[in-house]
This record gives C-alpha cells, structure tokens and sequence, in this order.
C-alpha cells in the first residue's frame, strides 16, 4: 500500500515538474509555434473524380504554406457528403452543380464561388453489347453518381433528341468508384461519370467509351467549388485565398499535366497510369480553364433541372452564384 502512495507520489511530482518547465519555457513566445496557432485551416471535400483535381493539389500546395492549410476530405459519395454540410462539419466541398441548386431550393445555405473544372466526363458502355446511342440502350440498366448530377441532365437531353422516353432506361445511382467493377461484372450496361473511373474501364478492355461529354456538350460543367454562407460571413478572407488557390491550381494543372497526375493519384488512390491517361489522352478530355461560371450557363443546368423535375421550383441564381472571390489576374500555383 505504501509503494502505491509513493509511485503515485512521484508520477504527481513528475508531472508538475513538466508543466512547471513547459510554463517557463514559454513555447508560445517561439516564431515555430505562433505559426502553428496563427495557421488557418479549412477542410475541403472532394470525391476521387478529376473533375476535383484542384482540391487534392491545393491541398498539397498548402502544405509547404506558413499562413492556411487546406485539409481535402475523400468522400466516396455525395449523398455523405451532402449530411456533412447539412450537420455543419463541412463548410467547403466541391459538388456537382445540380446538387447545389437542390441544397438552395431546400434551405441550405450555400453559394457557388467557383468552377472545379469543363468537360471531363465520359459514358462507358460494356465492350461485348452492340451499342451505338442511347436508342440501343433502351431495357438496359445504366449507373449515373447521382439524379441530381449534370450527367443525368446531359442523358436526358439526349434521350429526347434521340427520341428515349424516360422510362425506356433503368437508371441507377451508384457511387463512382463502384462503377467499373460493376460494369466489368456485367451489373449494370453502361455508365456516365467523372474521370477516372471510364479511363480505368477502358484501359482494362472491360468498357468502351460511347460519348465524350465534350463532344455532346461542348464546355460541360458538372462540379462546382460550393461554400457555406457562415464561412462566406465569418472568413472572407479564408474564402479567397481557397477560391485563388484552386484558380491557381487549376492553371498550374494544365501547363503540368503529368506532374498533376502524380500529386492527384494517391489522394484518389487510383493508379498514376490511369489519372496521366485522363489528363492525357486526349489532352482535352478535361480542362482547368475558364472556370467562372457565366449566369447563363447555370441558368440553362437549372432550367433543364426543373423540366426534369430534379428541382421543383426556381432557384435564382443571383441568390446561388457569389463571384466576389474570383481574382481577376490567375497565374499558375508555386508548387515545391
């Protein structure tokens, strides 16, 4: 009992003797430890899609930076994305579009501040089916990320143009990564997503590339940089240096495409070959540039959302869109 009293005796008088020189060392009073109190740090989501490349190389960027940190959070999905901001442990995630305008329509307090990227998405379609449009895929089960995503918009325009009644194609919502081993399994006929999940499927042999997105909707926009009006309010400041950063790196992309592949990989963990594919072949099979959104461009998403039901009542996109952050000279990011 005595040599209890004495252990805890001592582990006591050791702990006080810490705090006492920790106290008058002053740590506090050294430049590396200001540093670390004075840096501001912001999460960020994205999913493992190259339409948010800008996201994960922001990231890496800001990891050599004394002044913020952006901290990129994987999602696998949207839908986990989406209760992330509704419970407030997200203030900043890039998001496709549509999904924006529903969070608006709902009462959700965000605004877009920037784009994440154009064009980058492909329509994937099993190599052993005879498929040329969306006509033969009528009776066949087609994946798409989400209903509220630009690519079910793009689909559904063209199965207009192309005369496909809505209910001719078994549309399902599938998490991307889930994709390819889907097709491959012959689960499902076909599917529309962002870079890389098509590249990965077409540089296995198992899918086959149907559409380009550029090449049936020239300038497609699916993600968008979307921001918590708290943050906007709170950290303005915050708010600009994330939107410059992911300008920047959006331009430091397209003149460093490989090296880009090489910093975005393990974020996606995906293979590098598959990421340097996208961004390669062709090398605009997905773009970094002119990522201000025009009103008009968000104005044609929205109208074809609420002709589609996908929204059921307009969404003004004064009260959705703030460009206040967008800098108006971008030069490629400092990357070390």
């Amino acid at each position: 009992m005595l040599y209890k009293h004495l252990k805890r005796w001592a582990l006591g008088a050791l702990l006080f003797t810490v705090l006492l020189t920790f106290l008058r060392f002053e740590p506090w009073k050294f430049e590396a430890f200001q540093n670390t109190r004075s840096l501001k740090i912001i999460d960020v989501g994205f999913l493992p899609v190259t339409c948010h490349l800008t996201c994960p190389v922001t990231d890496y960027a800001s990891q050599t930076s004394d002044s913020y940190r952006y901290d990129s959070q994987r999602f696998q999905d949207f839908p986990t994305m989406v209760e992330s901001i509704r419970g407030g442990r997200l203030e900043a995630t890039f998001m496709i579009v549509p999904l924006a305008m529903k969070l608006r329509e709902q009462g959700v307090p965000v605004r877009i501040v920037y784009l994440g990227h154009r064009d980058g998405s492909t329509v994937m379609v099993r190599p052993d089916l005879d498929i040329a449009d969306l006509r033969d895929l009528r009776g066949m089960t087609f994946a798409i990320p989400s209903k509220y995503s630009n690519q079910y918009l793009v689909i559904r325009r063209l199965m207009l143009e192309q005369g496909v009644e809505p209910e001719e194609i078994n549309f399902i919502e599938m998490p991307p990564p889930d994709m390819p081993g889907a097709l491959s399994a012959k689960a499902i006929d076909a599917y529309f997503v962002g870079e890389p999940f098509p590249a990965s499927s077409e540089l296995s042999g198992e899918g086959r590339i149907l559409y380009h997105v550029k090449d049936i909707w020239p300038n497609f926009i699916s993600c968008a940089l979307v921001v918590h009006e708290r943050l906007i309010e709170e950290h303005p400041d915050l708010v600009a240096d994330l939107v410059r950063g992911i300008a920047e790196s959006g331009e430091w992309a397209e003149e460093n495409r490989e090296e880009a592949a090489r910093i975005a990989a393990p974020y996606f963990r995906q293979n590098v070959e598959v990421v340097r594919h996208v961004l390669m072949s062709p090398p605009d099979r997905v773009s970094y540039r002119m990522l201000s959104p025009t009103d008009q461009e968000l104005q044609l998403i929205h109208d074809i959302a609420l002709e589609t039901g996908i929204l059921e009542r307009e969404v003004p996109i004064s009260e959705l869109l703030d460009r206040r952050f967008i800098p108006d000279d971008i030069r490629p990011l400092q990357i070390q």
